[in-house]
């Protein structure tokens, strides 16, 4: 296991990282796991833009987030205070996802996380022949527990980004009021079911093989 800060790598080393999954003879996962707020969707679009810089088609990011549960299942089984956690989301219907990206050449399509609406569009991400590396991210890429304990084996490369607490904390309070919530309930949502899940994401990361240490100047 290798470890780097970021941003002292700079993403075109990160990408040089990545490249080599994109030389293999099928079509290879990276994913990107780290605790909520913790920096791993904006590293994972850093990443795509420079790698799609590269290799313009053969390279597109596909979302854990898209496979939330919906808002009416949530609902239904009262879920709702505890959306985001490990089961609140379709983690076997993920793990197909990415099985399938790996076994085939053919186009598939994927669902896409909407964060202004809260829920996920079906179809929108396409992965076609030309793909080469799918990069995907999410919190629990690298959760030991079953079922998401299944998602390791599918990943040829996994990375696993640290962020320290407090910087991670403020982040997601400002995440929270970014999309309308009050400081008192941005707050409450932070050190509620947030914090319970980044302490269960930082725990026991399942065996990556690079940890970035998200460094804030």
């Amino acid at each position: 296991m290798d470890t780097v800060s970021w941003p002292g790598t700079s993403i075109g080393e990160l990408a040089d990282r990545a490249e080599r999954l994109i030389r293999t003879d099928r079509r290879a996962v990276l994913g990107i796991a780290g605790a909520p707020a913790s920096g791993k969707s904006t590293l994972a679009e850093l990443l795509l833009a420079e790698l799609q810089h590269r290799h313009r088609d053969e390279v597109v990011l596909v979302g854990m987030d898209a496979f939330h549960l919906g808002q009416t299942v949530l609902e239904r089984h009262g879920l709702t205070p505890v959306k985001g956690a490990p089961h609140t989301f379709n983690a076997l219907g993920y793990a197909a996802l990415l099985r399938r990206i790996r076994e085939t050449d053919e186009t598939v399509f994927a669902p896409e996380f909407r964060r202004e609406i809260e829920d996920s569009i079906a179809q929108t991400v396409e992965v076609t022949n030309t793909t080469r590396l799918v990069l995907t991210e999410g919190n629990y890429l690298l959760l030991p527990q079953v079922p998401w304990s299944h998602v390791r084996s599918l990943l040829d490369e996994a990375w696993f980004v640290h962020l320290e607490d407090d910087e991670r904390r403020r982040r997601m309070i400002a995440r929270h009021r970014l999309y309308g919530h009050s400081l008192e309930g941005a707050t409450a949502r932070t050190w509620g079911s947030d914090e319970a899940n980044a302490v269960l994401v930082n725990a026991a990361p399942n065996r990556p093989d690079l940890v970035i240490e998200h460094v804030v100047p």
